[in-house]
């Protein structure tokens, strides 16, 4: 038995649900970037080392892979809202739990909920704006919600390192109890109750394989870019692509399976999703992992120098989004996918040619001319992404599209890894550069990859999503 369609919400209601999203997503994401330069402290309260410290991260990393699949049938079969308030509250507890952890044991074990909790949150409130905005609405919608992803990891090391030195590293985790307690008030009072579809059967075996997919997969990435990873990381990584082959074989085969994998035949879902939209992403994701390197490793400067100039790139990420819609609504989304995708991929590439003789002014205009970019090629993806997508496809879709997300987020870092690693076997001992030459040697790479990917949009219709963007050809 099917739940009857809700009503479509009022106008301002469609701008007050996906800012109530954002405010989850930023609490989720921050969290996840914000204690990377806490470790050192942390370990120390633990009587640990960073590197054991490091299970509870992966501990975070495993509850999320684990949970992510199964999250659209919990939302069907309890409500979106109602699992999304849950996935607050168990989000916002679980942080305080964190703070208050004693022990290397008691972090990891709040590390798994909070991991939960995450995996639940993100495709569940993705839906839930999908749900109640309109086609002509969804662009603002999706570049609300796609914020925290493109701020988040840029800010949170900052503000991490500000309040780990001004605060104590707990309160690194104690930040998140006034974000989720307006995150519940507000859910609360403004996302009104949904009903689940009820007699759903759980699919046991597609959620095992699936999860076991994608946790095989996540740690194999994460086990790569470590400089310990090799042969084990490889054979963990064949193990989640083998489990990843059979879950598209169940799901394929069997009724009501956990994840309805017949949105992939969406054409503008598939494009942004999978192939040109991961290879997008890489591009994307690597880009705040390796700003950092080329300027403290490879160009030397000090910590206050390299926070300056990645909140110029922040900077950037923030000034796109008055003009995204509008650049939408005007061009349409091929020409800006392809267009901006190419101006992107160039300012990436434009950043190898960085040395400690750029004049700054030149530094500073390239940083926020890559963050414009950058914003405007992630928030395009992932509107597009759920331009065509039916009501019924929702659940399967943000689903998908939050594993996928998830892949390409790690696998953009573990890329960037063994792109410095190879080049670093590649040079010779004592030759002219330093690792400065291996840095610069990833953002050519991922500037390739960025220039495919915006060369691959060339495929999409000319009215593709136009119903979304407002994009009428003459």
């Amino acid at each position: 038995m099917s739940s009857i369609p809700s009503p479509p919400l009022p106008l301002h209601r469609t701008r007050i649900v996906p800012a109530i999203v954002a405010v989850a997503f930023f609490m989720q994401m921050l969290d996840s970037t914000i204690i990377a330069t806490s470790l050192p402290a942390m370990a120390h309260a633990f009587a640990t080392d960073v590197v054991t410290l490091n299970i509870g991260f992966t501990a975070y990393q495993l509850a999320m892979a684990v949970f992510i699949p199964p999250a659209g049938w919990f939302a069907d079969r309890f409500g979106a809202r109602e699992v999304f308030l849950s996935a607050i509250v168990l989000f916002t507890l679980s942080s305080v739990a964190c703070g208050f952890s004693g022990s290397l044991a008691e972090f990891t074990v709040a590390r798994l909920f909070q991991g939960a909790s995450a995996a639940l949150m993100t495709p569940v409130g993705r839906q839930l704006v999908l749900r109640g905005a309109a086609k002509a609405e969804l662009v603002r919608a999706i570049a609300t919600i796609t914020w925290p992803a493109l701020i988040a990891p840029v800010i949170g090391p900052l503000i991490g390192a500000w309040i780990t030195t001004h605060a104590g590293w707990q309160w690194n985790f104690f930040i998140n109890l006034p974000l989720g307690l307006l995150g519940v008030a507000l859910v609360a009072l403004f996302v009104p109750p949904t009903s689940g579809e009820g007699a759903r059967r759980f699919d046991i075996a597609g959620f095992l394989l699936t999860s076991g997919a994608l946790a095989l997969t996540l740690t194999g990435m994460e086990l790569s870019s470590a400089s310990s990873g090799g042969a084990g990381a490889l054979a963990i990584l064949a193990m989640g692509l083998l489990a990843g082959g059979l879950a598209i074989r169940h799901l394929k085969r069997t009724p009501h399976a956990l994840l309805d994998l017949a949105v992939l035949k969406v054409p503008t879902f598939a494009y942004a999703t999978l192939s040109a939209g991961t290879a997008g992403r890489l591009a994307v994701n690597a880009t705040p992992f390796l700003l950092p390197l080329l300027f403290q490793v490879g160009l030397g400067f000090n910590e206050v120098e390299t926070g300056s100039l990645v909140l110029l790139y922040f900077l950037g990420n923030l000034l796109m989004k008055s003009v995204t819609t509008p650049a939408l609504r005007l061009f349409g989304f091929r020409s800006v996918l392809v267009v901006n995708g190419v101006i992107a991929a160039l300012t990436i590439g434009a950043l190898a040619f960085i040395d400690g003789e750029t004049p700054r002014i030149l530094l500073f205009g390239l940083l926020v001319a890559c963050g414009l970019s950058r914003s405007m090629q992630f928030t395009s993806l992932t509107t597009i992404a759920f331009a065509d997508v039916t009501p019924a496809q929702r659940s399967a879709a943000t689903t998908i599209s939050a594993m996928l997300q998830q892949l390409s987020q790690l696998l953009g870092v573990a890329v960037a890894a063994l792109i410095i690693r190879l080049s670093s076997c590649l040079r010779a001992d004592g030759a002219d550069g330093g690792m400065v030459t291996d840095i610069r040697a990833a953002f050519l790479c991922f500037a390739i990859i960025g220039l495919v990917s915006a060369l691959r949009f060339l495929g999409l219709p000319h009215d593709a999503g136009e119903e979304v963007s407002g994009h009428r050809r003459q």
